[in-house]
C-alpha cells in the first residue's frame, strides 16, 4: 500500500513572484517596491509591502543593489585603540545610537577600528572598493588622514564631533554632529564658582581632539586669568585622570574643585582624591562631563556632570548621512546638540 504523499518542504522560501501574485501587481512592480525602487504609486507600494509581511519575504540583496545602487552597508569608524573602544561607554552610546537609526533605513553597520599604519592600510582598501554606502566617522585626532581618504575617494560621509578648529578646511566640507562642548564646561565651571570655589582644576583630555579643546576654552571663559598649574592634560581614561589628579596636587594643594573633561577621568581622579584624604565634595568639589550612566551613577558620591546625548548623537549622524546620500548632495548643515548639567553630590 503506497504511504501518504510528503507534504511541501516547510523552509520553501516565498517566491517575488508569490508577492506579485498576493498583492495583485506585475512582477516588476513587486521588485521595485521590495529592492527600494522609485515610480509606484502608495496604494500598490502599501499592497506589496503587507504581501510581504504575510508571505514573510525577504528580499534578495544582489536584486536591491542592483536597482538601488547602493550596498545597504554603512562604515562606522573610530580612530581609537581597542582597548579604550570597549572600555570607554561613550562608545557603546554612540554605537548604540547609530545602530538603532540604521535599522530603520534597513542598513547594515559596519565596524572598522584604526589603531595604526596597518590598519588605515586596511579601511582604505576597503573604502576604495566601494563596499559601503556611507561613513559616520568620530573620535578623530587633529593630525588624521581619514578626512583626506574620504575626499579622494568621494565616500558621502558624516563626522561625529567637529573635525579640526573653526575654519579648517576638513570642517567646510563634511557635516558633523557635535555637542556644545564649550558651553557645557562654562556651565560646570560657573557651577563650581558659584559654590564658593576659588582654585578650580581642570583635568583636560587628550589637545589633538576638538571636543577636549573646546572643554579648555570653557573653562577658560570663565576662569581667563587662572593658574596654569591648575591645568593638567589626561587622555579621557580612567587612569589618565588619576594620574592627571596626582600632578594637581602635587602642583596646587590648595584646590577646592576639579572639573574634568570626561566621567572616566572623574572617576580616576575621585579615587586619588580619596587616596589623600580629600573629601568630596566637602573638601573637593568635583564635576565631569558626559554623564555616563555607568560611571556617574556609580561613584562614591554620585557624580556631577555635564549631560551630552551621545545615543540622538548618533542617530542624528545616521539622518544627515541619509539625507547626503538621498539628495544626492556634497555637503549639508552640521549640528550642535544641547548640553546640561546634572547636579549630584560631588558638586
Amino acid at each position: 500500500m503506497p504511504g501518504p504523499t510528503p507534504d511541501a518542504p516547510h523552509d520553501a522560501r516565498p517566491t517575488l513572484e508569490a508577492v506579485a501574485a498576493r498583492a495583485g501587481v506585475s512582477r516588476a512592480t513587486a521588485s521595485r517596491v521590495v529592492n527600494g525602487g522609485a515610480g509606484v504609486r502608495q496604494p500598490l507600494v502599501d499592497q506589496v509591502r503587507k504581501a510581504v509581511e504575510e508571505l514573510g519575504y525577504i528580499p534578495n540583496h544582489a536584486a536591491r543593489t542592483l536597482v538601488t545602487r547602493r550596498n545597504g552597508a554603512v562604515a562606522v569608524i573610530i580612530d581609537e585603540p581597542e582597548v579604550r573602544i570597549f572600555s570607554d561607554p561613550f562608545f557603546s552610546q554612540h554605537i548604540r545610537g547609530i545602530s538603532r537609526e540604521l535599522s530603520v533605513y534597513d542598513a547594515q553597520l559596519v565596524l572598522l577600528l584604526v589603531e595604526g599604519s596597518g590598519d588605515f592600510e586596511r579601511v582604505t582598501r576597503y573604502l576604495a572598493g566601494g563596499h559601503v554606502d556611507g561613513v559616520l566617522a568620530f573620535s578623530l585626532h587633529t593630525d588624521d588622514e581619514l578626512p583626506a581618504v574620504i575626499r579622494r575617494f568621494r565616500v558621502p560621509t558624516v563626522y561625529g564631533g567637529r573635525p579640526g578648529r573653526p575654519g579648517a578646511a576638513s570642517e567646510l566640507a563634511v557635516p558633523y554632529v557635535d555637542c556644545d562642548n564649550r558651553g557645557g564646561a562654562r556651565e560646570a565651571v560657573r557651577h563650581l564658582v558659584s559654590l564658593g570655589r576659588r582654585n578650580i582644576a581642570h583635568i583636560a583630555g587628550p589637545r589633538d581632539q576638538t571636543s577636549a579643546l573646546d572643554r579648555i576654552d570653557g573653562y577658560a571663559d570663565v576662569l581667563p586669568d587662572g593658574d596654569p598649574a591648575l591645568v593638567a592634560d589626561g587622555d579621557f581614561t580612567t587612569e589618565g585622570g588619576a594620574r592627571a589628579m596626582t600632578q594637581l596636587l602635587k602642583r596646587r594643594p590648595d584646590l577646592d574643585a576639579v572639573f574634568a573633561a570626561n566621567d572616566l577621568m572623574a572617576s580616576g581622579a575621585l579615587r586619588v582624591l580619596r587616596e589623600h584624604g580629600r573629601r568630596v565634595p566637602q573638601d573637593v568639589a568635583l564635576v565631569g562631563f558626559d554623564d555616563m550612566e555607568s560611571v556617574a551613577d556609580a561613584t562614591d558620591p554620585p557624580l556631577t556632570t555635564v549631560r551630552q546625548d551621545v545615543v540622538g548623537m548618533g542617530r542624528l549622524m545616521v539622518r544627515l548621512l541619509m539625507e547626503r546620500l538621498n539628495d544626492g548632495t556634497s555637503a549639508g548643515d552640521s549640528v550642535i546638540t544641547p548640553t546640561e548639567l546634572i547636579r549630584r553630590a560631588s558638586a
